[in-house]
């Protein structure tokens, strides 16, 4: 069976977890790993049989195979891929905050971003808490969203401590622009408990029509929806209403593919960017 070839640049956790992900998937193929110097996650790749180069966007923008590209690299660096990868014809997913190409959540926007070339997977936060803004804003019209994502500690490595002001911001602005809040916000917490615990997003919201049965609806239908792609969503706390406030809390726990499973902040945006990588080579193949 035919299937699209992919590349990663940025072996750490994310490209490593992505690549085992990819390894599963019936639409795509791994085919190289990128990063800049020769790290685990290079000789990781290497030994599963995977092409790999120590140069970085240069190496998958040369390679012919290579149509998708996920960049696990940092907002900075995707910044300086972008271009590069527009121009040698690839199509981009990007892992970080840069938010160069639009913002996407497979189960609420996707369809309609099928033709675009750059990808941008909001946040971890994003992700998980911009879906449950939209269910509630579709069934009871949100004036404003705030939400909360508690991660361990343990599963936020260098690239989310550098982008944590790029996680708020990015995230806030898509839980307006996707989510559809009239205003918004975003806190992430690093959570140093030991054990670590499971990935955790409470989300509030104000709404203009207080409809419970409405919400309770909506929330539960989004919730199946993204179980589709992250079987580890899952509701904590069902929406709970107090006047024209609802509260609802969201635990997201990983696959353990290559990461724990308490590393869900990591799993979902994977699994999400794969989700999209899917839809994509699907488009391709037919």
């Amino acid at each position: 069976m035919e299937k699209i070839k992919v590349g990663i640049i940025g072996p750490g956790n994310i490209g490593s977890d992505l690549m085992y992900k990819v390894m599963k998937s019936k639409n795509l193929q791994m085919h190289h790993m990128a990063g800049i110097v020769e790290s685990e996650g290079i000789k990781r790749a290497a030994g599963l049989g995977f092409k790999t180069s120590i140069t970085g966007v240069d190496a998958i923008a040369a390679d012919p195979d290579v149509r998708i590209v996920f960049d696990a690299t940092s907002a900075k660096a995707h910044q300086h891929n972008a271009p590069i990868l527009k121009a040698a014809g690839k199509i981009a997913i990007d892992m970080t905050p840069a938010a160069i190409g639009p913002y996407v959540v497979p189960c609420v926007n996707l369809d309609q971003l099928s033709d675009e070339v750059n990808f941008n997977m909001v946040t971890c936060g994003g992700q998980a808490t911009v879906p449950i803004a939209y269910a509630i804003n579709r069934a009871a019209d949100a004036e404003y969203v705030e939400i909360v994502s508690c991660i361990s500690s343990k599963s936020a490595g260098p690239g989310t401590r550098a982008n944590i002001d790029e996680f708020t911001e990015t995230t806030a602005k898509a839980l307006h622009i996707v989510g559809g809040a009239d205003r918004s916000k975003a806190i992430i917490v690093l959570n140093p408990a030991d054990p670590p615990l499971m990935m955790t997003n409470t989300i509030y919201a104000l709404v203009r029509n207080p409809d419970e049965k409405k919400i309770v609806e909506s929330v539960n239908e989004i919730i199946g929806e993204i179980q589709s792609y992250v079987p580890g969503y899952r509701l904590r706390v069902p929406p709970v209403l107090d006047g024209n406030k609802v509260t609802v809390i969201i635990e997201v726990e990983g696959a353990g593919d290559f990461l724990p499973a308490y590393s869900g902040n990591l799993d979902i945006i994977n699994q999400a960017a794969v989700a999209v990588a899917e839809k994509l080579a699907s488009k391709m193949l037919s």
